[in-house]
């Protein structure tokens, strides 16, 4: 009898036991998780995790993209290229506006004075210098005038937006065009001016007839040309910008 309650205050017991042990483990994980460095551990931990499988997962991106376009080439590079390199992309009949002559009657105008060129010989520049007063200075434009001395018509060299209209009292009255490539034609001596500042010219457009004025006196009835690079810019020999050349 004695050996059947020792047998029964044993399994009694037994729960006890386990329950004890619950309340351990309980107590140490509340200890545990009091530690001031539990919590930045676990968030250093979950973080390198994260990292990890981001850098797996870009490696496995472009481990994809190599085989599919070649090492060091991506999806964006690639369309670009294509992009560029496609005909159709490229502008189509896009020609560049040529130079003409300021005037219509080629075949009937001269060159009364030439433009100054400081590289050209002795006597090339000399026949290059305009006499005002008792000063000489180079010329830099063009002059053209007619064998008989007549007024004939100037025309447009390119189009563009006239951007000056004025009288001087020195070069007469003059226009400036301005063109789309940066380059201003500038004609002087002018008679019978017919465009107006801001007015759009087209190449070969009537813009005024040859005059006089009193810094070439001497040329008679003559237009004087320029072209410039950019207003207000040097003046430049005029002769190599002309279609014919």
């Amino acid at each position: 009898m004695s050996d059947q309650k020792r047998d029964l205050q044993t399994k009694q017991e037994a729960p006890k036991s386990n329950t004890g042990a619950q309340g351990n483990a309980a107590f140490s994980w509340k200890r545990l998780l009091s530690k001031k460095w539990v919590f930045p551990a676990t968030y250093m931990a979950a973080a390198a995790i994260i990292l990890t499988l981001m850098w797996v997962y870009q490696d496995a991106g472009k481990s994809v993209l190599k085989g599919e376009f070649g090492v060091g080439q991506d999806i964006a590079k690639s369309t670009v290229t294509e992009n560029v390199m496609k005909p159709e992309t490229l502008p189509v009949n896009v020609a560049t506006e040529t130079m003409q002559r300021p005037f219509k009657e080629a075949g009937e105008l001269e060159v009364t004075l030439p433009f100054f060129d400081s590289k050209a010989s002795s006597e090339v520049r000399q026949a290059a210098m305009v006499e005002y007063g008792d000063t000489f200075t180079p010329h830099m434009g063009i002059d053209y005038a007619q064998p008989d001395n007549q007024p004939f018509d100037v025309v447009a060299a390119m189009s563009g937006k006239v951007t000056a209209v004025e009288k001087n009292p020195i070069v007469g009255n003059l226009i400036e065009i301005t063109h789309s490539n940066g380059l201003v034609t500038v004609y002087q001596s002018l008679n019978e001016l017919k465009v107006a500042k801001d007015a759009d010219v087209k190449k070969g457009d009537v813009i005024a007839k040859a005059g006089r004025n009193e810094l070439e006196k001497d040329q008679g009835v003559h237009l004087h040309f320029e072209v410039r690079q950019g207003q207000g810019g040097p003046a430049v020999n005029p002769d190599p910008f002309f279609s014919e050349h």
